[in-house]
């Protein structure tokens, strides 16, 4: 699978859609990260998605028939983790991923802290989610 950062052709903000969630890391900070993947040019891509822990609680809402027991399972983990960063994962027959239906991401570039600012640096394939859109069919 390859990176989407790789498909990206500027380092403007996007969206992406058809994304499905396969771990959320998060710790005792109000920060998240999802490993989430998506289809650019028919292609799969994997990312990293930074979010702020209400945006987390957002995107649960809109993971259809799995969103209550996902939301569950989120509030289990942060009542009984003893040790951070805690990981759920989503990536095998029992835990599949998880489809966002009808969402669009918007995507903000990251690029690396180190970076000169005469170089021309490669944004990382972390990248920070500005806003969650919902489709409406008409």
């Amino acid at each position: 699978m390859k990176k989407l950062s790789d498909a990206l052709v500027s380092n403007d903000d996007f969206f992406v859609e058809q994304v499905h969630l396969t771990a959320i890391v998060f710790d005792n900070t109000d920060d998240v990260t999802i490993w989430a993947t998506t289809f650019r040019d028919d292609e799969p891509h994997f990312f990293h998605l930074g979010l702020p822990f209400h945006d987390l609680d957002t995107l649960l809402r809109v993971a259809g028939d799995r969103a209550d027991a996902l939301a569950e399972e989120v509030a289990d983990a942060l009542a009984t983790t003893e040790e951070w960063p805690c990981l759920l994962e989503y990536t095998s027959d029992e835990d599949p991923p998880v489809p966002l239906p009808g969402v669009a991401l918007k995507l903000a570039v990251t690029f690396p802290a180190d970076a000169e600012e005469d170089d021309d640096p490669q944004p990382h394939n972390i990248f920070y989610l500005e806003g969650i859109y919902a489709r409406l069919n008409g």
